[in-house]
């Protein structure tokens, strides 16, 4: 009998989800009127300890959502990194803004504060910091900057739920942010996502536009003011997001376990570089990441062709931004270079990171992995 197929990443559903669902389709609400939607809401902002939180339907609509809140538009330009996954830039494209790209930090694999300011001009008008793999970036120099220039602060969360910098919660530190709740993320609703916001003046325009710009007292009369989204969330995939954040902190227990079961075997091993976590960093773990080095003999690619052969699921890192087709076409500036991202690209992989990891199966994926090293 062949070995059992490990998947990259898969949902747990252990909770209450259920349950939940089965009260709103009984209940006939499964549209984004029901009463699950403004619970979850509640909850994840409780969670983050903010006091606004925004239920949309993906991590890149929560993205566009927070950037059309700040007002963001066309013939304004919005920071971002060069390594990241190119939701981050399309949400900046959807509102007509143009994404400039900075090169990631290779002690974090985040944006390089230090090459911020040489980026911003006169159209700048946020810096979007995007917390990769659950590693958060370096937030006080980014703040400081964003402070010196007048400008906002939109974190990129999608990745980061229950990940911390100093202590603060990824999310709950600059002015919006934006969370995926996609089925390979910490907590799922399917698809779905959430704006999360710490500043009263943004919560209208939030509801405002991620419900076709409808009259926020609820009216129906049909004249609409501005161009505005169909985001919403329906009732029965909030219901499935509140039984998951029942139980975040128990899925994120069991991330930062994979890791450091992970760690305990690839630590120092030629050829492999294990994922970063600064001092004042507490990652997520969201995926396990590494970084297969020219010493390890094999390349990447080989690596992850390997591994597959084993029944064993992995992902390539994200491409730079600046060698994105579409980006190029939308007219973004994508001359310069960005070696620590290029170099990112090339060598990283993510191993299976599913929650419900057993000992076993990282064994067997740790053995299989340096099986493949010459």
């Amino acid at each position: 009998m062949s070995a059992e197929f490990i998947p990259v990443c898969e949902p747990n559903l252990g909770g209450r989800e259920l349950e939940y669902v089965t009260k709103a389709v009984s209940g006939g609400w499964i549209s984004s009127s029901g009463s699950y939607v403004g619970e979850l809401e509640r909850a994840f902002a409780e969670y983050l300890d903010v006091p606004y939180a925004v239920t949309t339907t993906s991590g890149t609509t929560a993205l566009h959502l927070a950037l059309v809140a700040a007002g963001v538009g066309p013939g304004d330009e919005v920071i971002i990194p060069a390594f990241t996954m190119i939701a981050s830039a399309f949400a900046v494209c959807y509102t007509g803004a143009k994404p400039v790209f900075v090169d990631a930090a290779a002690s974090d694999w985040n944006i390089d504060p230090r090459l911020v300011e040489a980026k911003i001009s006169s159209k700048t008008k946020a810096i979007m910091p995007v917390h990769v793999y659950g590693h958060s970036c370096d937030m006080d120099a980014l703040l400081q900057i964003a402070d010196a220039h007048g400008l906002l602060v939109i974190e990129d969360a999608a990745e980061a739920l229950g990940s911390f910098y100093k202590g603060r919660k990824c999310g709950a530190i600059g002015d919006l942010s934006g969370f995926s709740l996609f089925a390979n993320k910490l907590i799922t609703t399917g698809e779905g996502g959430m704006v999360v916001a710490r500043d009263g003046r943004f919560i209208d325009r939030l509801r405002y536009y991620k419900n076709l710009c409808f009259p926020l007292d609820g009216s129906r009369r049909y004249v609409h003011d501005d161009i505005g989204f169909n985001y919403r969330m329906p009732n029965v995939l909030a219901a499935i997001g509140l039984a998951q954040l029942e139980r975040a902190d128990i899925y994120l227990e069991a991330r930062r376990s994979n890791a450091a079961r992970y760690n305990a075997i690839l630590q120092g091993q030629r050829g492999i570089v294990i994922p970063p976590e600064l001092p004042w960093a507490s990652s997520s773990y969201w995926m396990y990441s590494i970084l297969i080095g020219d010493d390890f003999g094999p390349s990447r690619d080989a690596v992850m062709i390997g591994l597959k052969a084993a029944g064993i699921e992995t992902r390539s890192f994200f491409v730079s931004m600046h060698r994105q087709p579409a980006l190029a076409k939308y007219g973004c500036d994508v001359s310069g270079a960005y070696p620590v991202t290029d170099e990112l690209a090339r060598t990283g992989l993510y191993l299976p990171s599913t929650s419900g990891l057993t000992d076993a199966q990282i064994e067997r994926i740790t053995s299989a992995l340096l099986a493949l090293r010459t």
